[in-house]
């Protein structure tokens, strides 16, 4: 699914450069182009936006204030040539503040912060209801490449961290998303999964032994870090 894009800016040439940095991206589509925020306000009425590109400096209204009379805005990354606005614009929660002249490479950050600022809001787990008033088909969204996955949580069997991404590991497959250790912790259950190392979480449903020094799943040996390891050993030994 292609992310809809919204352009506002007054200045035809700002337009211009932000469309050419939008139509190299595949998986973005630009629905509409407006030069003040009253048009873009027409534009949110008749288009489902995913992601603004909003200049600040406009007719009638300020992109800031424009932004404050929205209930539920879109994702937005804001383009200025004026820097001291940057505070306020992260106030509301912006994506990112994109000073002009906007590098393609600058643009490219600023795309990176938008699927980042996605991924961060993607349902954690959920149970699905069922008739006897199993979980067992929980699940979380996690994004891999261009798509966002469901995994099952009863099919994850550990995850690894790697610097600024996770490596998921089910039964099935891998599966890599950016992310941190930290906010993969956050969107699982405590109920389900342990952190045992900097570098890994495991599936408590899926340890087949353990010692003192490292736990298994299957086909898998996972350390236990030493700054884990008391808590790890109370809630193992307490599950015994």
């Amino acid at each position: 699914m292609k992310t809809k894009c919204l352009i506002i800016d007054d200045e035809p040439l700002a337009r211009d450069l932000m469309r050419s940095h939008i139509e190299k991206l595949d998986n973005f589509e630009i629905c509409a182009e407006c030069g003040d925020a009253m048009k873009a306000l027409q534009e949110l009425h008749n288009h489902k936006i995913d992601l603004m590109f909003m200049d600040i400096q406009m007719p009638q209204i300020t992109g800031i204030e424009f932004l404050r009379t929205l209930k539920n805005p879109p994702k937005v990354i804001i383009t200025t040539a004026y820097r001291e606005y940057a505070l306020e614009g992260f106030e509301l929660d912006v994506v990112d503040f994109l000073l002009k002249p906007i590098t393609f490479e600058r643009f490219l950050k600023s795309v990176n912060k938008y699927y980042q600022s996605v991924q961060d809001d993607a349902p954690a787990a959920q149970p699905i209801p069922s008739t006897n008033g199993n979980t067992d088909e929980a699940f979380i969204y996690v994004k891999e490449n261009k798509k966002v996955l469901k995994v099952h949580l009863n099919e994850i069997l550990y995850v690894e961290g790697l610097s600024e991404y996770v490596q998921i590991y089910t039964t099935e497959k891998k599966i890599i998303t950016k992310t941190s250790m930290t906010h993969m912790s956050e969107k699982l259950p405590d109920s389900g999964f342990m952190r045992i190392h900097k570098s890994f979480i495991v599936s408590l449903s899926k340890i087949e032994a353990f010692t003192s020094t490292s736990i298994e799943v299957p086909g898998k040996e996972l350390p236990i870090g030493r700054s884990y390891k008391n808590a790890v050993l109370e809630v193992l030994q307490l599950q015994g």
